[in-house]
């Protein structure tokens, strides 16, 4: 059986799980399917017998892939095989007799082709500095002296004994400040003192001093105290460890020896600054990713903002929020994570699956948790699919939409509670969601996206196995681009076609990223300050007549118009339009216009020139006139030719001579020598 071009290797783990080939394979498309019972052992000729024809393969099977890894690299065809978990993820479950559906669903995501994210190089030179109380540091210092280049810095030094043989430089002091990433950490220590060489009975130090600062590549942190940097588990090469631990404390050991060299770390968010809606002319408009980065990798950068690929931790937090999509997420990017709903939700439906969940999870946390659950309780349920992420805090409004749109019955988010902290950003996109559902009357609006953060595995299958009952979402297929506003709109107006209450406008909360603006007319003197402010384009002026235009669809509600108006007549509202007016410009304000008295070229608003003639003429020296009031209400180049040819002004210069060319002494010249005459006489 051939999936996309791979051929399938399918295994039931020594009949572990019930399959039935017939039913997979039409589930798949069709094409002969073989089950094998002991793929990995007993059956591994057939593996080895698949690699030397040299078709593409997709193996049912990620636990026993570094052994099929190892087996094709022998036979040199390294990258020829993928790998997709339908064990734990279908087969292993109380449903696992209704599952079938789901399996072919799993095999066709695993078998697209999705773009590699790119990656940065971080490099370390192995300096290290181990940092906290004596007991536990020399131990650590010395362990990985022989490995790294190591600094001990001690924050207490009462009764520490001298070591016989100083193998690691020894100091004291305590850190104040610290940051960087792997390869290039920067710290500033207080009370900064090296050791005394005669100590005696107990090490001395000398010549203390504040605000000392150093570099280091690695820093193993053993103080008890709080993490230095923010999510400090994210950070590489920095370990914040319980001293307590023994078992934290080995595994740091063996991390941090082997982090010598050039390392390729993934470039998670994708930055394209062109249409980030952070800052114009030093006024700050959305702070959204700033706000949501729990790791202060990003900062402002004039009127963008600069991501550190080195320090960024991956948490797609930014990528979430990010109301342009400006910041997206790289691993995978939106279209790739698009694409892979629209093959898998639209398989499982082929293949008889009806009322689908999705289970976005991460292959860390939530990979383990849906292992446990398959091996010690019911596993999953036949129509729960789960959706595996680099992180579940990279989806979006986008995403959840999307989903829906594709006849997802909901979503559930399975998060690490170690890292709920990290989560105000998803919260904020659930919100989101439910705030649309809930304006087209949807039922169960609130339930249709559930945050699950439980660390008991049987807490999570108590939650899925009980998910609220719904009524079905209907499935519709449409093209997606890349553009995340256009993702999430498509995907609104598909939802609102079916929904209880379809809507043309629905109100959202306070910092949702769609919405108009209102202009106070009477206090708007269409100085045009907002058009040139905002980074979307979404305000707009009209270069033949004095008006302000807005396109709601590219308005995201970073309030840069309504901090820049000088006038303060400017006010936003959050909603979402899902009607085509949306998409055309609408007139805010427009005047009528003032024409130039001389050459009645339009140039400015009438009620403007008016107001400008009120507050100067008989009230400034230079407008005291009739005549030099005038002025005011003439074009720029009207302005000048008055001026010039008035007597009383001090630049005047009378009337312009005429300005002769080549072409008047020609044509002169043509008409003497049609009199009769010499062209050279006059």
């Amino acid at each position: 059986m051939q999936v996309a071009g791979r051929q399938v290797l399918v295994c039931n783990c020594e009949k572990t799980m019930k399959l039935d080939a017939k039913a997979l394979s039409k589930a798949c498309g069709g094409g002969d399917l073989h089950i094998h019972n002991h793929l990995c052992r007993a059956e591994l000729g057939n593996f080895s017998n698949a690699v030397k024809a040299g078709e593409p393969l997709l193996v049912c099977c990620t636990q026993e892939a570094p052994l099929f890894r190892e087996v094709a690299e022998e036979a040199g065809a390294a990258d020829i095989a993928r790998f997709t978990n339908i064990r734990e993820r279908a087969g292993w479950s109380d449903d696992a007799g209704d599952a079938t559906a789901k399996m072919a669903a799993l095999i066709a995501e695993a078998a697209l082709d999705i773009a590699p994210a790119g990656s940065t190089s971080l490099t370390s030179d192995g300096v290290c500095l181990v940092y906290g109380q004596s007991s536990v540091a020399f131990e650590i210092a010395r362990k990985l002296a022989g490995r790294l280049s190591v600094t001990l810095l001690l924050t207490e030094t009462a009764g520490v004994i001298p070591p016989s043989i100083v193998d690691v430089p020894i100091f004291a002091g305590t850190i104040k400040a610290a940051a960087g990433h792997l390869g290039a950490f920067e710290i500033v220590v207080d009370g900064y003192a090296p050791a005394v060489p005669s100590s005696k009975r107990s090490l001395d130090f000398i010549m203390a001093r504040d605000s000392a600062s150093s570099n280091c590549s690695l820093i193993i942190d053993v103080s008890g105290n709080e993490p230095l940097f923010t999510h400090a588990s994210r950070l590489d090469g920095y370990f914040h460890i319980d001293p307590a631990s023994p078992l934290a404390i080995a595994d740091a050991l063996l991390e941090a020896s082997d982090l010598v060299g050039e390392f390729e770390k993934p470039l998670y968010i994708d930055y394209n600054a062109d249409i980030c809606a952070h800052s114009r002319s030093a006024k700050t408009g959305c702070t959204r990713c700033l706000d949501a980065c729990p790791v202060s990798a990003i900062k402002p950068d004039g009127d963008n903002v600069s991501i550190d690929p080195a320090i960024c931790g991956g948490c797609g937090a930014c990528a979430s929020v990010c109301p342009t999509g400006a910041s997206s997420y790289a691993l995978p990017g939106r279209e790739d994570l698009v694409r892979r709903l629209q093959t898998l939700l639209p398989a499982y439906a082929a293949a008889g699956g009806n009322i689908p969940w999705l289970l976005a999870h991460d292959e860390r946390h939530g990979s383990e948790m849906i292992s446990m659950m398959a091996r010690f309780g019911r596993g999953l349920p036949a129509n729960v699919i789960p959706f595996a992420l680099n992180e579940t805090t990279q989806a979006g409004h986008d995403l959840f939409a999307t989903a829906l749109a594709l006849g997802a019955q909901g979503l559930m988010l399975l998060i690490d509670p170690a890292r709920r902290d990290e989560t105000d950003s998803l919260v904020s996109q659930v919100e989101l969601t439910a705030a649309i559902l809930q304006g087209m009357d949807y039922d169960g609006a609130a339930d249709r996206v559930i945050i699950i953060d439980e660390q008991d595995p049987d807490a999570v299958e108590n939650i899925v196995w009980s998910r609220p009952e719904l009524k079905p979402m209907k499935s519709h297929a449409f093209i997606a681009s890349a553009d995340k506003r256009q993702v999430a709109r498509t995907a609104a107006w598909l939802l609102n076609t079916d929904a209880p209450s379809p809507q043309d406008v629905i109100a959202l909360p306070d910092g949702a990223p769609y919405g108009r603006i209102s202009v106070n007319n009477e206090g708007c003197t269409m100085c045009l300050a907002c058009v040139s402010a905002c980074p979307m384009g979404a305000i707009r002026d009209n270069p033949d007549l004095p008006q302000i235009r807005f396109v709601e669809q590219d308005c995201v509600q970073c309030g840069l118009c309504r901090t820049t108006c000088p006038e303060s007549v400017i006010s936003l509202e959050p909603r979402f339009n899902l009607t085509n007016e949306a998409m055309s410009p609408a007139i805010l304000n427009e005047e009528e216009p003032a024409h130039c008295t001389r050459c009645g070229k339009p140039f400015g608003t009438k009620s403007s020139i008016e107001r400008i003639v009120s507050q100067l003429a008989g009230k400034h020296s230079m407008f005291q006139s009739e005549d030099a009031q005038q002025l005011i209400r003439m074009c720029d180049d009207c302005r000048i030719i008055h001026q010039s040819e008035s007597v009383s002004e001090p630049f005047a210069v009378g009337h312009r001579p005429t300005v002769r060319t080549t072409d008047d002494d020609l044509a002169e010249r043509d008409a003497a020598a049609g009199n009769g005459k010499d062209p050279g006489t006059k």
